[in-house]
């Protein structure tokens, strides 16, 4: 086996070799100075199976936002996946890549206007929305966009709630979004929810899913009778030794109760990390060392990436780091950890 540089480039390695080996070859012919990835294919391709075996009826939107590597989207978009863009530059990454438009969603429900802008003249028509203000800008700018009011419910258990930032409150904003919508001669289609990044209480789904079915009546009883489309967001687990069992068992179940198959309404979802965190492994190089001389128990290590880097998950995700030393039996160019587990 040779990995010869380190350019963004697929290799076919033997299923025997793994990542650790793949690692030891590079550090081994190569100086290099920088932190790399090493991205698995494979593992993305099994967990887009993973996908379709435990939920079916859901359409994964992948969010680019997690992680934009070129040829994991190129991967995805080569499985038919369709795209959860946040801003100007994602749609612009995903639509690059030759992808619809209509396999995209801009999922942000507070958008700047020259975003709403490029989406609409580049015939991205489906977005996502929260608060007045946002729905006086798509009327101004682009009023025949399908829209999602997107609710808050979230976990109690999540490595990043997000309802501080985003959806209204189903009972007491969504009535009165909804029925501004209509006074504006505007399209809504769908619900949406997010119970919050790495979430970790699977009923948090089952809650969601059963206050999106109230706003479906409630937008039907204030005229919508177009609503189509239900997304319950992310929050899906994706790092090794996970599993998506509790919580696909729990959507199911409740999907089957408010939304049946017969139902007539698309569900589609927004997964992130389920389908990268196991697929990228971190190579980070041990440059400088130090000990203080009142903590003789403590040693720190100086690698070549920080939280304004890789880690940048530490700051905003609250990620725990879990560092392997990379051993080997032959001298290396010095210093290297490898498998930085971010979890």
């Amino acid at each position: 086996m040779r990995i010869c540089g380190l350019e963004e480039q697929i290799h076919v390695i033997d299923n025997n070799v793994t990542v650790e080996e793949i690692i030891k070859d590079i550090v081994r012919t190569k100086e290099i100075s920088d932190p790399f990835y090493i991205f698995d294919i494979g593992d993305l391709v099994y967990k887009a199976k993973i996908w379709q075996q435990k939920m079916p009826r859901i359409k994964p939107f992948y969010a680019v936002k997690c992680n934009d590597n070129s040829l994991a989207l190129e991967t995805l978009a080569a499985f038919g996946m369709s795209f959860d863009c946040a801003s100007k530059a994602e749609i612009k990454k995903v639509l690059d890549l030759g992808v619809s438009p209509s396999r995209i969603i801009f999922a942000n429900p507070a958008k700047m206007t020259s975003h709403i802008k490029y989406a609409m003249n580049q015939c991205v028509d489906l977005t996502t929305f929260d608060n007045e203000l946002e729905l006086y800008k798509i009327k101004s700018i682009h009023p025949t966009c399908n829209l999602v009011i997107r609710i808050r419910c979230d976990a109690t258990e999540t490595q990043c709630p997000l309802g501080i930032k985003y959806g209204c409150d189903p009972q007491t904003e969504a009535p009165g979004l909804i029925s501004l919508a209509r006074d504006l001669g505007l399209s809504i289609v769908g619900v949406s929810f997010h119970v919050g990044s790495g979430c970790n209480e699977p009923i948090a789904f089952r809650r969601a899913i059963a206050a999106a079915a109230t706003i479906f009546r409630l937008a039907q009883q204030l005229g919508f009778m177009n609503m189509y489309l239900l997304n319950i967001g992310g929050g899906f687990p994706g790092n090794k030794n996970t599993s998506l069992d509790k919580i696909s068992d729990v959507v199911n179940d409740a999907l089957n109760e408010w939304f049946p198959p017969n139902s007539g309404v698309t569900i589609m979802a927004e997964p992130g990390r389920f389908f990268v965190a196991s697929a990228f492994t971190l190579a980070t190089k041990i440059h400088s060392i130090k000990r203080r001389s009142n903590d003789k128990d403590h040693i720190m290590y100086f690698i070549n990436d920080g939280v304004y880097g890789s880690f940048n998950s530490i700051l905003y995700d609250h990620s725990i780091v879990e560092p392997k030393p990379l051993n080997v039996s032959y001298e290396l160019f010095p210093g290297y950890l490898v498998n930085i587990k971010i979890i």
